[in-house]
């Protein structure tokens, strides 16, 4: 059995701009992530929350340092083949959603699994799946702009979880939406950890952090502190 981490960041620092104006986003993070495990990222604005995600998920490039995803280095995959790792084993929640508008909630979870090659109507049967899954069964064939803000972020979030991911990454998924639904969210990503999928998630709720395995709390960039063993109470 392999006990290699679905996702590495080896002395990962992310530079942006050069000489007196460069902001340093990340500085020598080093992180792995289990197969089945949950880890919240908390830390104040700016802190470097989501240049980990875009990195992790070959969104950017480190300006050193190792991005390994199911033991290949991002570093060595040509643009084809990162957006084919996105398409199959990475579901991102962006955190500005990036839905289509032209596309219907349905068409919208189905689009990475097209673009896989998956036929239609399985594609249409798998987003009408996981839509059930995140309690939006009803609004498939509406378009995003005839939904609420907190439907929007559900769709995301489905289009994330669509097919077999094995990574997860997600940006504030639960930003938009009331208690109870970000309790029903937290709890469905849980299953999908206790199933073998590995979740990035930033948030700055702490009732939500306490679903994870583990907390990394981020500033300047940097990690400045790991907690394990999270509050059952706050299930």
């Amino acid at each position: 059995m392999s006990f290699d981490p679905v996702l590495r960041l080896a002395d990962v620092s992310r530079v942006h701009g050069e000489g007196p104006q460069a902001v340093r986003a990340l500085r020598g993070v080093s992180l792995d992530a289990a197969a089945g495990e949950l880890i919240a990222v908390m830390g104040p604005s700016g802190s470097g929350k989501s240049t980990l995600l875009n990195l992790a998920g070959g969104l950017d490039t480190p300006t050193s340092g190792t991005v390994v995803v199911e033991g290949t280095p991002l570093s060595n995959l040509s643009a084809g083949e990162l957006a084919g790792l996105r398409r199959r084993h990475v579901g991102y929640v962006f955190q500005d959603l990036n839905l289509i508008p032209s596309l219907t909630a349905a068409e919208n979870v189905m689009l990475p699994r097209e673009l896989d090659g998956v036929r239609a109507r399985r594609a249409r049967q798998e987003a009408a799946e996981v839509l059930a899954d995140v309690g939006l069964a009803d609004v498939a064939d509406r378009f995003p702009d005839e939904i609420s803000g907190g439907q929007r972020q559900r769709v995301a979030i489905a289009r994330a979880l669509v097919g077999e991911r094995r990574l997860i990454l997600a940006d504030e998924p639960t930003g938009a939406l009331d208690t109870p639904t970000g309790d029903d969210i937290l709890q469905l990503l849980r299953a999908r950890c206790d199933a073998g999928t590995t979740v990035l998630l930033v948030t700055h709720e702490p009732r939500y952090a306490a679903w994870a395995d583990r907390v990394v709390f981020l500033r300047d960039g940097e990690i400045t502190d790991s907690t394990s063993a999270p509050m059952e109470s706050a299930r």
